[in-house]
């Protein structure tokens, strides 16, 4: 039997290369070794008062940008967190064990609350609640995690365990971290710097069309040139020789890693080759999304069923909760 992974997705639309590289090639690998369930995290984004309009427009967005990347939903549902209301009375019964102090020394909440003082709120300073009930409610093994929500993954297990003493039962396996980094790509800024972001404003996005493509590619920085045969690459130029690994052919990226060597490269050639390269790459998935976007009803349904799935798995968890808390069992 295949090990349940389970993923939130932040419901924040416009995936750039970095992205993909990343996380989302990682998912599409991980559905045919897993069994897995991503879902969009909306009751998340709360936290930060988003527009209405904004919470609709960016779930159905994020799912087609995810499908158009290879997300399968038949091997691996997605499914948009809100449309899952076992979730939130697994919430409330995680929230009846976990403490006030152990909340507040969570670093992810007192980073939030120094960004956004005026709007320091009882669902932030829960949040690691919430992403529990996100897992345990599937009764998750593994959960793929950045570096930033390893304390809230602690904060998980903790919940897990304090559930599993209390009512001296072992309903709720302790979910480990799950890291891409042997299998995820840093994909760096076309700026010079060593990550693509979006607050950096350096990236390639999935959606970006090819003459978009072209010209943020040729504004890409560089320097003077390679002065001495065979010399190290600065982090600039290695950053597009990087580009090169990612979407050129071995003989292309050999071509130009011989003219770097010989001091004869030429910056426009090689930026032109990378912007070509990564059209190539881009606008098959760029078409994919346009096709998932325009079909409305059928990411309407995909989310359905996703949500149908993931309900049937967190009501016979929700179930067993009620009945070893001392609740009815009944739907």
């Amino acid at each position: 039997m295949k090990e349940k992974v389970v993923s939130g997705i932040r419901p924040t639309g416009n995936l750039h290369l970095g992205n993909y590289y990343g996380a989302v090639r990682s998912f599409v690998q991980m559905q045919d070794e897993y069994d897995c369930m991503f879902f969009i995290a909306d009751w998340h984004s709360l936290t930060t008062r988003p527009k209405p309009e904004d919470i609709r427009r960016s779930a159905s967005t994020i799912l087609a940008e995810y499908l158009a990347c290879g997300i399968d939903p038949v091997k691996a549902p997605i499914y948009v967190q809100s449309d899952v209301k076992e979730t939130l009375e697994l919430y409330l019964y995680l929230n009846m064990n976990t403490y006030i102090g152990e909340l507040g020394r969570v670093t992810t909440f007192k980073e939030k609350a120094r960004q956004q003082p005026d709007n320091v709120n009882a669902g932030l300073f829960t949040y690691p609640t919430l992403m529990a009930a996100d897992i345990l409610q599937h009764r998750a093994k593994k959960v793929p995690v950045g570096k930033d929500q390893e304390q809230n993954m602690e904060m998980a297990r903790k919940c897990a365990r304090r559930f599993n003493h209390i009512y001296g039962v072992e309903l709720f396996p302790e979910p480990e971290n799950f890291y891409f980094n042997a299998k995820a790509l840093k994909i760096p800024g076309l700026d010079g710097s060593g990550k693509m972001g979006k607050s950096e404003g350096n990236c390639i996005y999935l959606r970006d069309d090819d003459k978009t493509i072209s010209k943020k590619v040729m504004r890409a920085v560089t320097d003077n040139g390679p002065q001495v045969p065979n010399s190290p690459r600065p982090e600039v130029i290695e950053n597009l020789f990087t580009f090169l690994r990612i979407c050129s052919s071995p003989e292309t990226y050999q071509y130009f890693d011989e003219k770097w060597n010989d001091c004869s490269i030429r910056y426009g050639d090689l930026k032109k080759q990378i912007a070509q390269d990564l059209c190539e790459v881009i606008r098959p998935i760029r078409e994919r999304i346009a096709e998932f976007e325009s079909d409305r009803e059928r990411l309407d349904r995909i989310a359905r069923e996703g949500a149908e799935r993931a309900r049937l798995s967190a009501a016979a968890t929700l179930k067993e909760v009620r009945s070893i808390i001392g609740f009815s069992a009944k739907d």
